[in-house]
């Protein structure tokens, strides 16, 4: 089973000049704010430029050169704070400052609306990014949470959960423990009966790989988390075999749909809805030009032709064409 975290890279790199296609929304990746105006004053000092906020990355792109572009995940960032800065633009301005740490390597962009008195750019990327760094819990490989309230799962928003499992025991003590299993549309849950607070949670985002394997308590379901996360391998026996089938196919299924649409968990809506990001491609415009076909033939587009000289007129003139004489000539200007 692949991890839809194998191609997710949108929230966790800092990326410069990206493709076009890369400038796209990936999918469950959705646009919620696209500011005009917006200058990269560190980068590009003096380009106006768009800025698009998405649900998992902020992407700014040159409006005179769109392949001039840059992209930043929010889970690369480390601060966004606002200071004053020295716009080209705008002069002395205040502008957003955002510190970020991708690959080892640290970097810091700095934003500045053209537009005066527009608050926009600083209210957009902060709210986005503080709902991206509170909904963690659809993307991240939590122990020991607070997932479960009266015996109950507590439920993110947009969750549904499918099946409830009792009986299931956590294989990763020697004796095992004794608990519940819950398999929702974002995730797989687990918590001790004895001990609410001894608990994991799995986002679909973090599984590697879901198989049935045999153990020395006899065949179990062994969940395999990602790299990223820490690549657990957990181990969960549920009883009779046929309903530890049926919950690995259960889970494969929820997994699949998952990864066609995943849900980051990001919500968070502008009061004006921004266009499609495919619509606010920038395209080149046709030359509005039409080429005449070469057999076509202009009285202002003729070969010159050999002078002479005119002894009518006593100088030198292009030999005229044939049927053709001075007096004719001077007949059709009169």
């Amino acid at each position: 089973m692949a991890s839809v975290l194998d191609a997710l890279w949108e929230d966790r790199d800092v990326r410069f000049d990206i493709t076009a296609q890369q400038m796209k929304t990936r999918p469950g990746e959705v646009l919620i704010d696209c500011l005009d105006s917006i200058e990269d004053t560190k980068g590009n000092n003096g380009d106006r430029g768009r800025l698009l906020v998405t649900n998992l990355r902020i992407i700014w792109h040159s409006l005179a050169l769109p392949r001039v572009n840059l992209s930043v995940g929010y889970n690369s960032i480390i601060n966004i704070t606002t200071r004053t800065a020295n716009s080209k633009l705008r002069g002395q301005t205040e502008a957003l400052y955002i510190l970020t740490k991708a690959s080892n390597t640290r970097f810091e962009f700095i934003f500045t609306n053209v537009v005066p008195g527009s608050p926009r750019l600083f209210t957009s990327v902060i709210a986005v990014h503080r709902a991206y760094e509170t909904s963690k819990m659809y993307r991240d490989l939590k122990l020991r949470a607070a997932l479960i309230q009266n015996k109950q799962l507590r439920l993110l928003p947009r969750e549904q959960v499918y099946d409830k499992i009792n009986g299931v025991w956590n294989l990763s003590s020697d004796q095992g423990n004794l608990g519940t299993f819950f398999i929702t549309n974002v995730r797989i849950v687990w918590h001790a009966n004895m001990n609410e607070s001894f608990n994991v949670s799995i986002p679909y985002l973090q599984i590697w790989s879901i198989r049935i394997r045999d153990s020395k308590f006899g065949l179990a379901l062994v969940i395999e988390s990602s790299r990223q996360s820490g690549g657990y391998v957990l181990g969960f026996k549920i009883d009779p075999v046929d309903k530890l089938q049926d919950a690995l196919k259960e889970i494969n299924s929820l997994h699949k749909v998952y990864s066609a649409n995943p849900i980051f968990g990001v919500d968070y809506e502008m009061e004006e809805k921004p266009q499609p990001l495919e619509e606010l491609t920038v395209n080149q415009p046709p030359d509005d030009v039409e080429i005449e076909p070469d057999e076509q033939t202009d009285a202002f587009t003729q070969q010159d032709r050999e002078p002479v000289f005119s002894e009518e007129l006593g100088l030198a003139i292009e030999k005229l064409k044939d049927g053709f004489t001075l007096q004719g000539l001077w007949e059709v200007m009169s």
